[in-house]
């Protein structure tokens, strides 16, 4: 049966009633072939008329072959045809370059969206179809065509899967991956060129990170790499203008210790990070210790000493109140009582106290009063011995608004965007220093600021972690931390190898693979501190204290209490005199001097020993008697009395003692 082909390239609206006729007369039907140009296809396929995309079914879309046939002889022939012919259709000539056209159709092999096409002959190969029915707007899957399989309900994922709708490139075309030339911080990326072999060697953590990923794809992927440097070697440019080479074109991806930034997603993508984002500060440490004459007070902060000071006065005071009226130790002048007072509270810090507490209510508060002074002496003793013996290695500063107070000089790494970000934050230009390499940083951070060198140092935690395995002992990380992205590898915009190198990069960081490149590139984890952790003061706060405190504080005013309100139910009399015409602050008055009275009617009362060197001998009178007893004449059997002599200069009753023979 002879076969005719039609090669139609006109406009759309031509296009439509040129078909509509077609398929009236039958010639839509086997035995006519119908050829239009991609533009025609693609108007046609888009319109949403059911009625036009019926009337093109079988038609196939031509643009590659008719750029294969070329355009020579590209005339028709003309069919003699009747003028009483009943359609137009028949007037149409015949294309002289159809057979050309129809070989280059045959022969035509490209890659496409979903995989090869290569016709073997005149059939499309193909690894899988899905046969889909089209049911008005709609289709439902019927199943699937493989060429080993035919018709199968299931596709096998096993056998045949299904196309990614992106093809990799094959051996005969591999990916061009650019590559940063840098001088320092090789252990990140370093580009080497041998001489003598005229062959260039690609090494350090990011280029074995890709390669690990490359491998760990469900599919091959060749590429080379390729230095992104002028021809004697020098960097061709900025990592920005190596990105841009990737919009450009002439490069297919790059690989290095490049950073996530925002700047360079508006032309390029970015796979996920495979390093630890943030940039934060590094700065030197230092003995704060000068060991100078006021190092002891160190151990304690300031809080700490002045509540331990306060505590110290407070109890003097309750022991004085609980003791003095039956306790001849603490009598005497005012400024005795004080300093007896103050020097029984103090002297329980070593345990000296030399004066004896006969009150039961004073023993309580006492006890529990050593018991916080053991611990806090105890811990201030811990405390200086450390700083005394123990480096105390401190951060320099520790505070960004602090270095541009002061107009302190710091350092960033060459080419970094951290650049923009110390501009951001307000340093001034003049004070920012670069340096390339982990030696370089610490060289300007040994000239110290205003001497040519930086007070701190700002860079990515990736870099901060390198030059700490090598200076951990000088140099230490401090918070707070920038957000970045990280370091990731780079694809043009809507690259689909985006996503899948994503995924390989997921299953090469969670896995064991990136802990052995770590350990070959930046060496196992040291005996230094941890990059990053926070160093505290050694002093002792009073957060540490406050609940000893509490449990004192609470002990005394508890005694204190106890001790007035019994004091006060005793001498009740006296706020109630019968002399009407006494006031109050007469009352009061009375009161307060029998209050600093010493009470020798106590149980408790005792005198100090004759043989203390502070005791005071009251004088006696001694008569035979078989038996003795004592009469306490200090104040009158009636206290409300008026006249009851309650002057300064009254004279100082005395005891009579009378011995029975």
């Amino acid at each position: 049966m002879q076969t005719r082909v039609f090669i139609v390239h006109m406009y759309p609206s031509l296009g439509t009633r040129l078909f509509t006729k077609a398929k009236e007369i039958g010639m839509m039907s086997e035995g006519y072939v119908w050829i239009m140009t991609d533009g025609l296809s693609v108007d046609f396929l888009s319109s949403p008329n059911h009625s036009v995309t019926d009337t093109i079914q079988g038609v196939l879309a031509l643009a590659l072959a008719v750029e294969k046939a070329g355009t020579t002889n590209s005339g028709f022939q003309m069919a003699n045809v009747s003028s009483n012919s009943s359609t137009d259709l028949a007037t149409l000539g015949i294309f002289l370059n159809g057979p050309n056209i129809l070989q280059a159709l045959s022969n035509a092999s490209f890659k496409g969206l979903t995989g090869d096409y290569l016709f073997v002959d005149g059939q499309l190969q193909s690894p899988a179809f899905q046969i889909v029915n089209v049911n008005g707007n709609g289709g439902r899957g019927i199943g699937f065509w493989t060429p080993t399989e035919r018709l199968v309900k299931t596709l096998n994922p096993r056998i045949n899967k299904p196309p990614k709708g992106w093809e990799i490139p094959t051996n005969e075309k591999k990916l061009k991956i650019g590559v940063p030339v840098k001088h320092g911080f090789s252990e990140f990326v370093a580009v080497t060129k041998d001489p003598g072999s005229n062959t260039t060697t690609f090494t350090g953590f990011c280029i074995d990170v890709f390669d690990a990923v490359v491998k760990a794809l469900p599919y091959a992927l060749p590429y080379e790499y390729i230095p992104f440097a002028k021809p004697d070697g020098e960097p061709a440019g900025t990592y920005n203008d190596l990105a841009y080479q990737v919009y450009l074109k002439n490069y297919d991806a790059v690989v290095g210790d490049i950073t996530i930034a925002y700047n360079r997603s508006l032309y390029i993508d970015y796979t996920l990070p495979f390093t630890e984002s943030g940039v934060s500060m590094i700065v030197p440490i230092a003995d704060n210790n000068s060991k100078n004459a006021w190092v002891f007070m160190k151990p304690l902060t300031w809080d700490l000493w002045v509540t331990s000071f306060l505590f110290f006065v407070f109890i003097g005071f309750v022991v004085w109140v609980l003791e003095h009226r039956i306790n001849e130790d603490f009598r005497g002048s005012v400024a005795d009582q004080a300093g007896t007072s103050f020097w029984f509270s103090f002297s329980t810090m070593v345990f000296v106290q030399r004066e004896r507490v006969v009150s039961n209510l004073s023993r309580a508060v006492i006890i529990i009063w050593c018991f916080v002074v053991l611990i806090l002496t105890q811990s201030y003793t811990a405390s200086l011995t450390s700083l005394l013996t123990v480096e105390q290695l401190q951060p320099t500063v520790t505070d960004v608004r602090v270095l541009i107070k002061k107009g302190e000089y710091v350092g960033y790494q060459k080419g970094s965007f951290v650049l923009g970000l110390l501009l951001d934050l307000g340093f001034d230009k003049s004070k920012l220093m670069v340096y390339s390499s982990p030696e370089e940083c610490h060289h300007l951070f040994s000239k110290g600021s205003g001497n040519g060198g930086i007070a701190a140092a700002f860079d990515e935690l990736a870099y901060i972690k390198l030059i700490l395995s090598r200076y951990c002992s000088k140099y230490t990380m401090i918070d707070p931390k920038f957000k970045t992205g990280g370091l990731g590898f780079v694809f043009p915009k809507g690259s689909p190898l985006v996503p899948d190198i994503s995924r390989a990069i997921l299953n090469v960081t969670e896995g064991d693979e990136m802990k052995q490149i770590e350990g070959a590139w930046f060496g196992e984890k040291s005996t230094c501190p941890e990059a990053g952790s926070s160093i505290s003061s050694n002093s002792l706060s009073l957060k540490s204290f406050w609940g000893l405190f509490l449990i004192a504080g609470l002990a005394a005013l508890l005694a204190l209490i106890i001790f007035i309100v019994s004091f006060v139910y005793r001498e009740r009399n006296v706020l109630r005199s019968s002399d009407s015409t006494a006031s109050i602050w007469s009352r009061i008055e009375i009161f307060f001097r029998i209050f600093i009275q010493r009470d020798s009617t106590s149980s408790n009362f005792r005198q100090s020993d004759p043989n203390d060197r502070n005791s005071i001998s009251l004088p006696t009178v001694r008569a035979p008697s078989p038996s003795a007893y004592s009469v306490d004449t200090e104040y009158p059997a009636n206290l409300s009395s008026a006249s009851y002599d309650s002057s300064p200069n009254r004279k100082v009753p005395q005891e009579v003692v009378i011995d029975k023979c």
